[in-house]
């Protein structure tokens, strides 16, 4: 059998090679769940998820009802930490359709801890994966690179 693990060197101790904690992160079933209310049925207008470090997953923090407003969006993701955030942008086209996009938006402010940033980065691939349905995505680090005027420009 041939073992998929590089030989170890003295100067590389073997703990260099064990996986990064960070980027596994698992993803609590109720946030596939409540994505898909989202996605099929409507059912919110966001859903902003955390990671809880201590359980190693990503967890649903806050979601908002259909009535609520971008700017009711805007105002639960924490200022000074990392999170995932959906938001369900209704729009008209220039053809006067009524249409919607899901937003995938990773927020990481500069004034947040590093360490946070990095574990956000490194398990954001794999926490998009599990959400099939996103159509368009932005990384911000500060409030007006998610802003409504940004988001109606990349609905489009």
């Amino acid at each position: 059998m041939v073992s998929l693990r590089p030989s170890v060197s003295p100067d590389f101790p073997s703990h260099c090679y064990r996986a990064n904690a960070a980027s596994g992160m698992a993803v609590h079933d109720d946030c596939k769940l409540r994505f898909l209310e989202l996605k099929a049925k409507r059912t919110y207008r966001y859903i902003i998820f955390k990671i809880e470090e201590k359980q190693k997953q990503v967890i649903v923090e806050k979601v908002g009802e259909p009535t609520e407003t971008y700017e009711d969006f805007a105002a639960s993701v924490p200022a000074e930490e990392c999170r995932y955030c959906i938001y369900d942008f209704d729009f008209v086209t220039a053809e006067n359709c009524q249409k919607s996009k899901i937003f995938f938006i990773a927020w990481s402010p500069d004034s947040s801890r590093i360490r946070s940033k990095m574990i956000y980065a490194s398990s954001k691939d794999r926490f998009k994966r599990e959400l099939d349905g996103i159509q368009v995505e932005l990384q911000a680090t500060d409030p007006t690179e998610m802003g409504l005027d940004v988001i109606k420009s990349r609905a489009i």
